[in-house]
């Protein structure tokens, strides 16, 4: 049985209070009762509209389907699907053009373009690492990775492949900081005299260049021996070179470099929604206290490694170094650290309301995550998360205008409870449901004071894309959604709004998730395309992956790419948006349509399996051909949806679906045969995971927008209460 504590008139988890009590309110300045009175008060009085405004995602899913049924097999007609669907008001008149207004944001939120990590809140040493994902040895990156082309071979070091890499980036340098008149290949020296870098070339080191950019020079420090820590800038993002002929690696190197780090992960989202599994008051409060941690500056977690043990921290700011014109250059040494609550839909048993009813999520979210960050606003000493004293939160899984104008007014509130600026809190906005890509412009105008970010969401948009389309027809297959005409009408038109609103230089504007963590060198062939979008981030799956993602912003440009792209005018046609990813003819043969239905099947179960029985809300999870794919509820919302729209329209049975769930839960077992903590689903098939995966495709046409979570959360407490 929950202990629960009374906070005027609401029963809170006992363990979620003592947290806000305890760790979270000290220090920050906030009286205990007027947050709780505050809290209480903001969950009566909002609650009504949140149900309202699901209601209404409900109703209009209804009319869409109906009409979808009516005239199911006639082909698709653009100019009547746009005018049914301004008449339900599903799309909104289109206002005057505007330019957004949101106060001061931090650099890498207004000037800067790199990588951005999604961390899962309730993994402390992830959040760390991602935190300090700053900066990273892009030797390390290289060397540790297929980048090269191959793994790294086992044993020690291995001389050929370190030449290799260093052979590597001194060819990056050439692209990203060239000498004037020579290659980095060539350079046998390097030096800062008189303010400039000073590069000796050819035999003997007798000529001397400089860089070709002389203002590309960031930074230095030198050392009695000669030694150099050299600080370059390429597209505002900086470069580390370090020289040291003392370690293995730089002697061997003609101008003597050890190591080049680069700036990586500028920002990192700190997620509470996709990539966790918090269902009850004790999984919240952990979540919380990493934010918590983060924000304070004392986040510290000790693990084994090899015979002892490690204590990891935040990195403390480097410097300062030498800079030209007399100036000090302070590099920052962590992430710009933002928090992703849940959307609108969910209630958690955290907190129950004076009827004893579960409250929305998303409210108590906000609350108590900017309630953390003040200790990050507040504080006197020590480097700040935030320059400019904003907090930057996300907002995912919002349907359309009505929606984002309500994440603000839950955000007034925060603000007026907590004695905040108005404007305090900036938002970013996840485009990643339809009725949002179709009204972005819209969507952009009705947080328009406090915009931070807009960014794609492509896994989940596919997933809301089958679900609104669900009763149409049967949908492409997976495979073939990337191909889909509202696809590329969803990523240009995400650019051309977000620039037509005047993000570039004031806000960020994304990209989303490589999802192989281990396929590096396509990485690096393919991801590149994201600064060449004009996105001035994009997500990457890990601290390496931001190393190497990093070096894309090095060589584009990104400011000039969203100016050429905003002088091209709009791109993106709503119409295209609006085409729905049908099959022209269902003439798949048995076998292509049972490798699908394997596919989305063992994907479902291997994501499912962890989630339920280990609360692990996202990890690699090896796909039918066990290749290692980062897996989160996004992802199983689209292989869960393809599933039921398949079964509705009869692509294939519910017998052949339940025989294929419990073949794949075999072949699930077998990969996760290692695992001390795996219970096996096969061959009783009657644990909660195996039931939830299957409850996620039979029932999956009519879960609300076909989100995951309501099944995985009932499944999980089942399984923390092991029914």
């Amino acid at each position: 049985m929950t202990l629960r504590t009374d906070r005027h008139g609401l029963a809170v988890d006992a363990r979620l209070a003592a947290f806000v009590d305890g760790r979270a309110l000290p220090g920050s300045r906030v009286d205990p009762d007027r947050f709780w009175a505050a809290l209480a008060e903001a969950l009566r009085a909002l609650s009504p509209r949140n149900e309202a405004l699901l209601a209404r995602r409900a109703a209009l899913q209804a009319r869409i389907d109906a009409r979808h049924a009516e005239r199911r097999g006639q082909p698709q007609d653009p100019a009547a699907e746009e005018a049914f669907l301004r008449a339900i008001g599903y799309l909104v008149p289109e206002g005057p053009d505007f330019t957004i207004a949101t106060g001061p944001t931090d650099p890498e939120v207004a000037a800067l373009a790199g990588p951005q990590l999604v961390v899962p809140a309730t993994n402390a040493r992830f959040a760390l690492n991602a935190a300090n994902a700053r900066w990273g040895s892009l030797y390390d990156a290289l060397y540790g990775t297929d980048a090269m082309g191959d793994a790294p071979p086992p044993g020690s070091y291995d001389p050929a492949r370190g030449a290799a890499v260093a052979a590597w980036v001194k060819r990056h340098l050439d692209a990203a900081a060239p000498l004037a008149g020579a290659s980095w290949t060539e350079a046998t020296g390097l030096a800062v005299e008189d303010g400039r870098l000073v590069a000796a070339t050819g035999p003997g080191g007798h000529h001397r260049t400089g860089l070709a950019e002389p203002d590309q020079l960031a930074g230095w420090k030198t050392d009695d021996l000669a030694e150099v820590q050299v600080f370059l800038r390429a597209n505002g993002l900086l470069i580390e070179l370090l020289t040291d002929r003392r370690t293995p690696v730089g002697a061997t190197d003609p101008m003597g470099l050890s190591d080049v780090r680069v700036e990586a992960a500028l920002s990192t989202i700190v997620d509470l929604e996709d990539s966790v599994a918090c269902v009850d008051g004790a999984d919240k409060a952990l979540a919380y206290s990493t934010w918590l941690g983060l924000m304070r500056g004392d986040l510290a977690e000790t693990f084994r490694k090899g015979a002892g043990t490690v204590t990891r921290r935040l990195n403390p700011d480097p410097g300062p170094y030498a800079a030209p014109g007399g100036r000090g250059l302070v590099p920052r040494a962590r992430a710009l650290l933002m928090v992703r609550t849940v959307g609108h839909l969910m209630r958690t048993p955290a907190v129950l309301d004076a009827e004893g009813r579960e409250v929305f999520e998303g409210i108590l979210d906000a609350f108590v995550t900017v309630l953390c960050a003040l200790h990050d606003l507040r504080r006197a000493e020590g480097p700040r998360n935030s320059a400019t004293g904003s907090v930057y939160l996300v907002k995912p899984k919002m349907h359309g205008p009505d929606e984002v104008a309500f994440a603000c007014a839950i955000l007034d509130r925060v603000e007026t409870a907590l004695d905040l600026p108005a404007g305090t809190v900036k938002l970013g906005l996840m485009d990643e449901e339809r009725r949002t890509s179709a009204n972005l412009k819209e969507c952009i105008r009705a947080a328009a004071d406090r915009i931070a970010f807009v960014n794609t969401g492509f896994l989940d948009r596919t997933g809301d894309e089958i679900h609104t389309g669900m009763a149409a027809g049967p949908m492409v297959r997976k495979a073939a959604m990337r191909d889909s005409r509202w696809i590329r009408a969803y990523e240009d038109g995400n650019v051309d709004t977000a620039l037509a609103c005047g993000f570039a230089g004031r806000a960020q504007v994304g990209k989303g998730m490589w999802a192989a963590p281990d396929r590096m060198a396509a990485m690096l062939k393919e991801k590149i395309a994201h600064p060449e979008a004009g996105a001035s981030c994009a997500w990457v799956p890990s601290p390496t992956a931001a190393v190497l993602h990093a070096t894309h912003y090095h060589r584009v440009d990104v400011a000039a790419r969203q100016r050429a792209i905003a002088a091209g005018g709009r791109r993106a046609a709503l119409g295209d948006l609006l085409a729905l990813p049908l099959a022209d003819r269902v003439n798949w043969s048995p076998a292509a349509v049972q490798a699908e239905l394997d596919n989305n099947a063992q994907g479902i179960l291997g994501y499912v399996v962890r989630w339920v029985d280990q609360g692990i809300g996202c990890s690699k999870v090896p796909d039918i051909d066990d290749v290692a794919l980062m897996e989160d509820r996004a992802t199983c919302r689209i292989s869960a949806q393809g599933i039921a729209n398949w079964l509705r329209h009869g692509v294939v049975t519910h017998a052949q679906v339940t025989e294929t769930m419990r073949r794949m839960a075999a072949v699930v077992d077998r990969q996760n045969a290692g695992d001390p903590a795996y219970r096996p689903m096969a061959p009783g098939f009657d644990g909660p995971a195996f039931r939830a995966a299957c409850a996620l495709v039979l029932e999956g046409a009519a879960q609300p927008s076909g989100y995951t979570e309501p099944i995985l959360h009932a499944a999980r407490l089942a399984a923390k209460a092991g029914a």
